[in-house]
């Protein structure tokens, strides 16, 4: 396959990844590498980027896919260089013999433990002191030498490459006292230096574990095939990662882009807000302006609009099944109450308590925790029970629903076959100006098992599929009022 063609799968790959890419933005990133020259892979890569990622999000799917469709090296990827570092190590040639035979693909079980430990403190020697350097050329050696030392294992037909394994064996976590009071010296412990030094040592082993996961991706790339690798390889794009399937890695991603989405919902506001429509025609300002053109009222005066501020009410579930999507569309709620003219928010388990209180604050780290454990929301037993906690919302706040409010209900409606009260619903959401469900769950899943979607389906203006920060932005710019 010649270069040209597998631009053109690399492409293709980026498109199934969700990155939009035009056959136009092909040209030009063919245009542009050919300006450049394949002689310098970063120079490669920044062209790619430059013509073919329109947005900060689709950073990571490029970068994994590039590596895998134009790796560095092939094969074990060990120079002789790289097994020449071994060489002198505690002085032992059998050692340096036994690492050199490691990493040049010998299975790690026809080592003895003595040799596989030889071989392992040395690598995390070396490790070490890359660490501390901040030298990323040699922790990129390190990790292809790691990987090809303890990444793989003979199946009885094909070998398998793990990650895991790699960690565990080099465990990288483990160097940090070391690495702090290298770098710290004769610093002081405990302050300002000391916190620079542990983010700075966390960012640099957390570059070695991704290094260590794009080797033992193009090892099994090479093995196994693409098609193969690219499934499991490209997470989701971050404003499509599902809240109730979310890792703690993405949960921080997907908060980092709570707050530049309500700005941008905002600043869209405010425009339509002054220049989508004037107020009532002023009669008066009008005959006196036309004074000025012989009586013809070539220009119209308008009276000032005020525009109409709704108030918002949020009755959101926090149990245990939708609380990371409960924990987004509230922080999402506390940006976006300047645009109200007033916001009530009340969580429930099976029983229903007021936490506007805690959505004052600035700093909203905490903000479920403290919902979890100072609000009253567990009645019974602790699971869901949509019926009673619409019940005690209806009876110890029944001003919070008004004509003027917004009524948004956040939670998956599984309601572990209790009532409904249907009937106390239908009245809320009657008093409501306007009545919406946001639902994390996919659609195909609404009326199964437990779920009493179907009944309150038919009771609000709408329910709406919420499952992922792209759908919560599609519908909070329809719920904005105009």
């Amino acid at each position: 396959m010649n270069l040209l063609d597998r631009t053109v799968d690399f492409t293709a790959a980026l498109r199934r990844a969700g990155v939009p890419v035009s056959s136009a933005e092909t040209v030009d990133a063919a245009r542009a590498v050919g300006a450049l020259g394949w002689a310098e892979r970063d120079a490669v890569r920044a062209a790619f980027a430059a013509t073919l990622c329109k947005r900060p999000l689709y950073r990571p799917a490029f970068d994994t896919l590039f590596d895998l469709y134009f790796p560095p090296r092939i094969g074990d990827g060990v120079s002789l260089d790289d097994l020449d570092d071994l060489d002198d190590l505690d002085g032992d040639p059998a050692g340096a013999a036994n690492g050199a035979a490691a990493n040049a693909g010998v299975d790690p079980g026809e080592l003895s433990p003595e040799q596989l430990e030889e071989l392992r403190q040395a690598l995390r020697d070396q490790l070490l002191d890359a660490l501390r350097d901040g030298n990323d050329e040699a922790l990129r050696a390190l990790a292809r030498q790691a990987v090809s030392a303890f990444g793989s294992a003979r199946g009885s037909s094909a070998r398998s490459w793990f990650i895991y394994r790699v960690l565990r064996m080099m465990s990288a976590e483990t160097l940090i006292v070391d690495l702090l009071a290298a770098m710290l010296a004769d610093s002081e412990r405990g302050g300002l230096a000391e916190r620079a030094a542990r983010q700075t040592i966390t960012d640099r082993i957390r570059e070695f574990e991704e290094m260590v996961s794009t080797e033992v991706r193009r090892r099994m790339a090479e093995e196994r095939g693409l098609d193969a690798v690219e499934r499991t390889a490209v997470k989701p794009l971050s404003d499509q990662v599902e809240f109730l399937r979310a890792s703690q890695r993405d949960l921080v991603e997907l908060r980092r882009q709570v707050y530049p989405l309500a700005r941008r919902l905002a600043t869209r506001l405010t425009a339509r807000r002054r220049f989508g429509r004037i107020g009532r025609l002023d009669f008066r300002r009008t005959v006196r302006a036309s004074l000025a053109t012989g009586g013809v009222p070539v220009e119209t005066r308008h009276r000032p609009h005020k525009p109409h501020k709704p108030e918002l009410v949020v009755l959101c579930d926090v149990s245990g099944s939708v609380a990371s999507f409960a924990h987004f569309t509230l922080m999402l709620t506390h940006a976006l109450r300047e645009q109200f003219a007033k916001v009530r928010a009340f969580a429930f388990i099976d029983t229903t308590d007021e936490v506007t209180r805690y959505l004052r604050g600035l700093d909203l780290g905490d903000m479920m925790a403290r919902i979890s454990g100072e609000a009253d929301l567990v009645w019974f037993d602790g699971h869901s029970d949509y019926g009673h906690a619409i019940e005690v919302f209806a009876e110890k706040y029944p001003e919070a629903v008004g004509p003027k409010t917004s009524l948004l209900i956040l939670g998956d409606a599984r309601n572990n076959y209790r009532p409904t009260s249907a009937t106390i619903f239908r009245r809320l959401c009657s008093r409501a100006r306007h009545s919406y469900w946001l639902n994390p769950e996919p659609r195909s899943y609404w009326g199964s098992g437990d779920s009493a979607t179907n009944v309150y389906a038919e009771l609000v203006d709408e329910m709406v599929e919420c499952r992922n920060i792209e759908q919560l932005q599609a519908f909070i710019g329809r719920l904005l009022p105009s």
